[in-house]
This record gives structure tokens, sequence and C-alpha cells, in this order.
């Protein structure tokens, strides 16, 4: 009897470190993806040293260097982005939009972006900063 026992091999596999291992790698992933974004679009933010965090879910409107802008990531032209605005707020009339403005743009530019955003209706529209101690 105890010899048929120890030549028993185990035939099961467990799965369950497998399982535990990719779902941290998932939330790493999922907790890490807006930061990779972030620096993808390439955007050199002006710097104050009184900013606040954003407390509530913002529609994300950049604008790089090259005046190019993108809203939540997609490349839209100036017309496109009043109609996708005009289209956030019939959808939901408190939406937010926080802008990130290239530094080297114009301060005539920025203002053309924020009164095209406030003409698609928008009430709530935050301009983004970096924080002067921070170091990039």
């Amino acid at each position: 009897m105890l010899e048929s026992r120890q030549e028993e091999s185990i035939t099961n596999i467990n799965i369950t470190p497998l399982v535990d291992i990719i779902l941290v790698l998932l939330i790493i992933f999922m907790a890490t993806a807006p930061l990779i974004h972030k620096r993808a679009m390439n955007i050199n933010l002006p710097k104050a040293a009184h900013h606040e965090k954003k407390a509530t879910e913002t529609l994300e409107l950049a604008v790089n260097e090259k005046k190019e802008v993108y809203l939540g990531g997609k490349k839209l032209g100036i017309p496109e982005l009043a109609e996708e605005l005009a289209d956030y707020v019939r959808m939901d009339v408190a939406v937010h939009v926080a802008i990130s403005a290239d530094s080297t743009l114009p301060y005539g530019d920025v203002i053309g972006i924020l009164d095209i955003v406030r003409g698609a209706g928008v009430k709530k529209v935050a301009l983004e900063v970096k924080s002067k101690s921070s170091k990039k």
C-alpha cells in the first residue's frame, strides 16, 4: 500500500500562481498607461507654484508646440474640435475639459483654443500646469 502512493505522479498543474502574476501585471499596466500616454504627447507644460490636482473626471485637450490639437488622444483639426466638443456637451452638460498647452505656444493661440472650447458650450475648463518643484 505504501509503495503505490509513492509511484503516483502529479497530473494536475496548479495555475493559480500564474493567474496571480498576470493580474498583478495587468494592474501595473493599467496604472501606468496614463503616464506613458502623457509622455508620448511630448507637451512641455508651463510651471506654476500654486496648482491643484484634478478632482473630477476630465476630457483631456492637448496642444503641442506644432499647434496640433488632440482631444482624448485623438488628433483633430480646429473645425472638428468644435464639433467633437459640442457632441460631448450634448451627452453631458457638466463635461470638464483640461487644456494642456505647450509652454512655447503664444498666449493668443491658447486663448483661441479656450474660446473654441467655451464656444462649444463647455462650462468647466481647466488649464494644466506643471509644479515648479517637479524635475520633469
